[in-house]
């Protein structure tokens, strides 16, 4: 674990500077409060939730720090990466004092460079913070060097906090010493000269002598220090056992430092993500992210940066290891000229092409199934080569599910001629650029170009100014992260408050898997109102999901807006917001109620969180009576039917008027709904048409899917689950179809019957595709564990990790619904004459 405070990914020193800039980013000040670099230690403090780091070294998890040794270990490392940075600091102080000693002798001649007033307010302070910073070197570096466990160093960092004051009358300063800095620089071009180029030392073992680095920089280091020994004593208390004799000095040193943060941030906070223009403005960055650009017509992962008046669209250039990493610019948008195409203006913009959902189901299984392999290697206590594959297998995995996902277009045109197009996966995020760039377009802002050296300076930028440092994929978290919730989440949207004027409304909401967001449910719309009462439950499936988002639209049904491009929403967001899901708070089995104020708007919702396996759980029903939870054989013996009466009527309304409904059997549909139409069929209720030709289509689908799912044993039986898994894992085609074919004739009648009545109803279904974006795999991943998982007291043998949503057995049981629907029509009569004389043993 290398804890180099002062490395690239972390620090804006001078020494990293690329050559082909010498003044390169250290133009530009700014606060650095992105996490250390500690192995354990990711962004979780940070709300952003993007940190920078590298992989835990094997060994130093959470059960290892448990381990004296291991934390002593730990903070010699935190300090000796501090030590080594703390070097660099001195180096720059020493460089900023330099040319003070000559600049005072000429005061006093006849032809000064500046008067003594302007050398005392430029270099107010920095003597006394040197003094300070080299005695607390000196007497650190010894300890660091000679470390064990009897060693304190507490007390150096509880008297470096103590001097703190120093530093408030140096902040206090600073703006009038920067004015006054650039004042002579403008007016002495002797001043200019020295200002431009200060030589700072290199570190001891480094190649490098020397670097330079311009005054303004130079000046802003001590306001980027205290943040950074903030950040350190952060890690050391996280390494220092509670009894430590240095723990309650570290506190009481963190305490200090914090408090003096929090009171002199209002004062520079501004500048902590701001650039200088060589014109002396500041341009602050306001946003950045990965986004996907569809550039000449393929995808492209971008990183996008927004500034108070530009907005830069640029890539990381690839760099040998231990080189200085650089952003390179492939475009970028004054604001005063960026405009947003409405949807018909963008009618020439390319189309955009969707990967097949099937293709992104693929993959989704194929990271489950690698991130399963890797959780056996780990416990199996696996080779650190052999898990470094599968997580590079996994991260590339990722990254085309990244890249290929996203589909919602977010275009953007500059006025001056181009356009482009980026795509998302949520109307969310959409908002959420679009937002922050009209609010800096409400400025004067004025057009501009850029030269060469100003575009190089401002991409140089962007490697420390960037707030988002990983792509998000799930192989970029560390270990002890949390691996978010599997299962299914159960939503009530209630009701909406705060509208201004009526309007039809409605909600959408959203949760993060496999790194990114997707919209999983839709409220009705609730028409011409300005207090909507929607009561409306969905059930939502998480895959290691972390956040619920929730979007208020206002419908639009003006048809000149609607366009043709499907995934282009021209709905009016009204207000959106987000909250974590906290595993503890909602794993409980009541409702928890809670409300998201967005824009003035306040949302009411409750929810509450089943694991997947307890979701899937199998129980009888202790009535006979009805159908829901009751064996198919008694339900068709009843009915004196061959398929039970509650299967052919909602399949017969779905294929009526659901079957180019987009994501028909994937959307939820209401929960309230689906328990009245339940309750209906389980009393055999004659009013059971009129309510099914009311009801919401997609409740009718839930209700389908439940009252398969609630069977006491699955459609195609617990018996034959051992086989039906074996068989779809042979590899020899004829000898499959043997065994597939088999297996079916196995079954009794009225399951055989049911199965082949579902099996062609969900062909039709897919060959509306087209218009209702659900394919054969897209239908098999929705049923096939519907069909297949096993009643409660067989799957204890098929248990896989409750976590594991795509575990080996659900991605099985969806193989084996998927090879049914790809075969070509079985009919019940021809299986039953070509019965084959062997054992239902496979």
């Amino acid at each position: 674990a290398d804890f180099n405070y002062g490395a690239d990914e972390y620090d804006a020193e001078g020494n990293e500077e690329p050559k082909a800039l010498p003044e390169g980013s250290e133009t530009m000040p700014y606060i650095d409060e992105s996490p250390t670099m500690s192995p354990q230690l990711s962004a979780r403090g940070q709300e952003s939730g993007d940190g920078v780091s590298p992989t835990p070294t094997d060994g130093l998890g959470t059960g290892g720090e448990r381990d004296a040794g291991k934390g002593l270990e730990m903070r010699k490392l935190v300090l000796s990466g501090f030590l080594a940075s703390e070097e660099i600091y001195i180096n720059q102080l020493e460089a900023l004092l330099l040319p003070m000693k000559p600049l005072k002798a000429t005061a006093t001649t006849s032809q000064p460079v500046l008067t003594l007033q302007q050398i005392e307010t430029i270099f107010y302070k920095i003597q006394d913070i040197y003094e300070i910073h080299k005695e607390f070197y000196d007497s650190l570096c010894p300890k660091v060097q000679q470390w064990d466990s009897n060693v304190t160093m507490g007390h150096l960092f509880q008297k470096l906090a103590s001097q703190l004051g120093v530093y408030k009358a140096f902040v206090d300063n600073y703006k009038i010493a920067l004015e006054t800095a650039e004042k002579c620089s403008q007016s002495n071009y002797q001043f200019q000269k020295i200002s431009e180029e200060l030589k700072v030392k290199g570190p001891k073992d480094s190649k490098e002598s020397h670097t330079s680095v311009t005054m303004e920089a130079l000046l802003y280091k001590p306001i980027d220090r205290v943040t950074r020994s903030t950040l350190v004593l952060h890690d050391l208390l996280k390494h220092t056992p509670a009894d430590h004799p240095d723990y309650p000095l570290l506190q009481d040193a963190l305490r200090i430092s914090q408090n003096f943060l929090s009171s002199i941030n209002e004062d520079i906070d501004p500048r902590r993500t701001a650039v200088t223009t060589p014109k002396g403005e500041t341009r602050q960055l306001i946003k950045d992210g990965f986004l996907v650009e569809l550039s000449e017509g393929s995808r492209k992962l971008r990183h996008v940066f927004l500034f108070t008046d530009v907005l830069l669209c640029a890539k990381l250039k690839k760099t040998a290891v231990g080189k200085h990493q650089q952003y390179d610019c492939k475009w970028y948008v004054p604001l005063a000229d960026l405009v947003f195409p409405s949807p018909e203006e963008s009618e020439h913009c390319p189309q955009v092409h969707v990967i097949p959902d099937h293709e992104l189901e693929d993959m989704k299984m194929k990271i489950s199934a690698i991130k399963s392999e890797v959780q056996k290697e780990k416990a199996n206590k696996g080779q650190s080569r052999a898990i470094e594959r599968l997580k590079k297998k996994m991260f590339e995995n990722e990254f085309w599910l990244l890249l290929n996902s996203p589909a919602i277009p977010f275009r953007i045109h500059n006025r001056n001629g181009k356009s482009y197009l980026f795509l998302l996966s949520s109307d969310y995020e959409r908002s959420e650029w679009r937002e922050a760039i009209q609010k800096l377009q409400k400025k004067d802002l004025q057009a501009f170009v850029l030269s060469s050296v100003e575009l190089q300076v401002l991409t140089g930028s962007c490697f420390k100014l960037r707030t988002v440092h990983n792509i998000p994929v799930t192989s970029n978290k560390d270990d002890d992260e949390s691996p978010g919730l599997y299962g299914f989440l159960h939503v009530i949207v209630h009701s909406a408050k705060g509208f201004e004027q009526s309007a039809n409304l409605y909600c959408t909401l959203e949760v993060d898997s496999f790194g990114y967001f997707v919209s999983k449910a839709k409220t009705r719309v609730f028409r011409d109102t300005t207090e909507p009462q929607w009561n409306e439950e969905f059930e939502i499936e998480l895959e290691g999901s972390q956040s619920l988002r929730i979007l208020c639209y206002e419908k639009c049904y003006d048809k000149t807006k609607l366009n043709k491009d499907n995934n282009e929403i021209v709905d009016k967001i009204m207000g959106k917001g987000q909250i974590q899901l906290d595993p503890q708070a909602v794993q409980t089995k009541n409702w928890h109620m809670d409300v998201i104020e967005m824009n003035g708007i306040k949302v009411e919702f409750s929810m509450k969180f089943t694991s997947r396996d307890m979701s899937l759980k199998r129980t009888p029903s202790k009535k006979q009576t009805g159908v829901f939870g009751v064996k198919i054989s008694v339900v068709t013996k009843r009915e004196r039917s061959k398929v039970p009466y509650i299967v052919r009527q909602c399949i017969e309304e779905v294929e009526k008027r659901g079957i180019e409904e987009v994501g028909i059997y994937r959307i939820s549909g209401v929960a309230t709904d689906i328990q009245a139409l339940k309750a209906v069929f389980d009393a055999n209720n004659k009013d059971i048409l009129v309510m099914l030709s009311d009801m919401d289509i997609n409740a009718i689908a839930g209700t389908l899917k439940l009252y398969f799912r609630e069977l006491p044993e699955p459609l195609l039986t617990d018996r034959l689950y051992p086989a039906f898994m074996e068989g779809i894992a042979l590899s020899d085609p004829a000898a499959k179809e043997n065994c597939m074919m088999h297996l079916l004739r196995s079954l009794p009648d009225p399951n055989l019957i049911t199965f082949l009545f579902l099996l062609e109803h969900l062909k039709r279904v897919a060959e509306k595709e087209p218009i209702n974006k659900m394919s054969l795999h897209n239908l098999a991943t929705v049923f096939g564990p519907t069909l297949l998982r096993p009643s409660e007291g067989e799957s204890k043998a098929h248990l896989t990790l409750a976590s594991d949503i795509w575990s080996h057995d659900v991605m099985a049981q969806v193989q084996v619904l998927l090879y049914y629907l790809q075969h070509p029509p079985i009919s019940f009569t021809e299986l039953k004459r070509n019965t084959l004389y062997f054992s239902t043993d496979v």
